[in-house]
């Protein structure tokens, strides 16, 4: 079995607001000759280790993939009164 590694042609980040939440959003172009069995394993090198998850997958007829991935983000409050 060899070991597959896809190059990301572009990575986009930017903030969402939906409702009281916040999240971080992540746009990831992959090349058309990027294989079925790679773009599944970096999705999931993604969402694994880096915390996100699939919003959307989308793929044009040139062959040309766009991953939207999102995650939540945690606001920290000050809970000591001084």
């Amino acid at each position: 079995m060899s070991a597959e590694r896809t190059r990301v042609v572009g990575r986009w980040t930017s903030i969402e607001h939906v409702g009281n939440s916040d999240f971080e959003v992540q746009q990831i172009r992959l090349p058309h000759d990027a294989g079925r069995n790679a773009v599944r394993r970096l999705l999931v090198d993604e969402a694994e280790y880096g915390g996100w998850e699939l919003m959307r997958l989308r793929r044009y007829r040139s062959g040309v993939r766009d991953a939207w991935l999102r995650r939540r983000i945690i606001r920290q409050r000050a809970t000591l009164a001084g």
